[in-house]
């Protein structure tokens, strides 16, 4: 199981990524967009996930992916139950959901990805 711990840790790691408390959750963002959200109990993490991908993610694996609260539906947004996943598991959400809110330049850099550019 992981814990808050692994997530802060991963999270930290990643460029332009701040945490902030907001109303008692830990959150992650990059400037004002949240891409990672723990749950009050910090039992769920919500994170970012292209919405056209979300249901049958949750379909795939009901016991471990849950769907956005309610509020939540319109975002890009799912939630994960951090005891039905591994490290490395967590570490592919984090790094993904960090993905969809930085420039595709910053990611590439970070993650050492070749630029491909047309000259």
């Amino acid at each position: 199981m992981v814990t808050v711990a692994h997530v802060r840790r991963i999270a930290r790691a990643l460029p332009r990524t701040e945490e902030a408390l907001v109303r008692d959750r830990i959150k992650f963002r990059v400037g004002r967009i949240v891409y990672l959200a723990l749950s009050r109990d910090e039992t769920v993490l919500g994170f970012a996930f292209p919405k056209e991908e979300r249901d049958a993610l949750v379909a795939a694996e009901p016991a471990k992916f849950l769907p956005p609260d309610r509020v939540d539906e319109r975002y890009h947004w799912v939630q994960v139950r951090l005891a039905a996943i591994d490290e490395p598991e967590l570490r592919e959400i984090v790094v993904e959901a960090w993905r969809m809110v930085v420039p595709k330049r910053v990611a590439a850099a970070h993650l050492g990805e070749a630029s491909r550019s047309t000259s």
